[in-house]
């Protein structure tokens, strides 16, 4: 299954995305929120997964302020500097605003209802979508950084999942205790916890590609969108 790049256009800056769509040609929409390599292979294979499970998924290029068209693996060590380049010098606020006008842009596609997926710094960008977007139910793969911004839960109100891996080298211990500890009594959030898992678990030939727990997770995450998308 292969995809089309499109335009999206916010209030303040225009972009684009890349846009997978199930055979039936339209159906409930997901965003997929990139990692820190861009809107890259491993992004695009997660559209195409979705539009082949009856999604239209579009993976916006959230990047596209700082350097469009971000491109990379987790292959090489250069490609890991310039991804950790990026994501320091990204804004997250802004990036919940090129998801807000993603989401706008994506529901005409789609049946009606919209949701998001995001990984790493998109899972952090996925809790944040849920609480400050339209989307319709949001889910998070080993986010980084949301226990920076636990206060934004208050405006949750929508389903949230989150997958957190017990041994994620971005997110300690503490961290984790912190984000389960303040969104456990939510009735809106479900989280799933990886005790035995590591940082990016779930990636595709990544260095920590377990794919029981990948295959469990998306299962669930499945299960979720099909549940409050429909």
């Amino acid at each position: 299954m292969s995809g089309e790049t499109i335009s999206i256009h916010g209030p303040d800056h225009n972009f684009t995305g890349y846009l997978a769509k199930p055979k039936s040609g339209t159906g409930p929409g997901v965003v997929v929120i990139q990692e820190i390599f861009g809107v890259n292979q491993v992004m695009r294979d997660v559209a195409d997964w979705l539009a082949s499970e009856g999604f239209v998924a579009l993976s916006p290029d959230l990047f596209s302020r700082i350097e469009p068209g971000v491109d990379i693996t987790d292959q090489t060590e250069a490609e890991w500097k310039k991804a950790f380049d990026l994501m320091g010098a990204f804004n997250v606020d802004h990036g919940v605003a090129d998801i807000a006008a993603t989401i706008k842009t994506l529901r005409p596609l789609t049946t009606g209802k919209v949701g998001a997926m995001g990984y790493c710094l998109g899972g952090q960008l996925a809790f944040l979508t849920a609480c400050h977007t339209d989307s319709d139910a949001s889910i998070g793969y080993y986010g980084v950084n949301i226990q920076n911004r636990l206060a934004d839960a208050e405006f949750i109100k929508k389903p949230l999942m989150l997958h957190i891996a017990g041994k994620d080298e971005f997110v300690n211990k503490g961290a984790q205790a912190e984000i389960i500890d303040n969104l456990r009594d939510n009735p809106l959030v479900t989280i799933h916890q990886y005790a035995e898992q590591d940082h990016a678990f779930a990636r595709p030939r990544g260095a920590h590609y377990d794919k029981a727990a990948a295959d469990e997770a998306n299962a669930r995450s499945l299960a979720f969108l099909r549940k409050n998308l429909a």
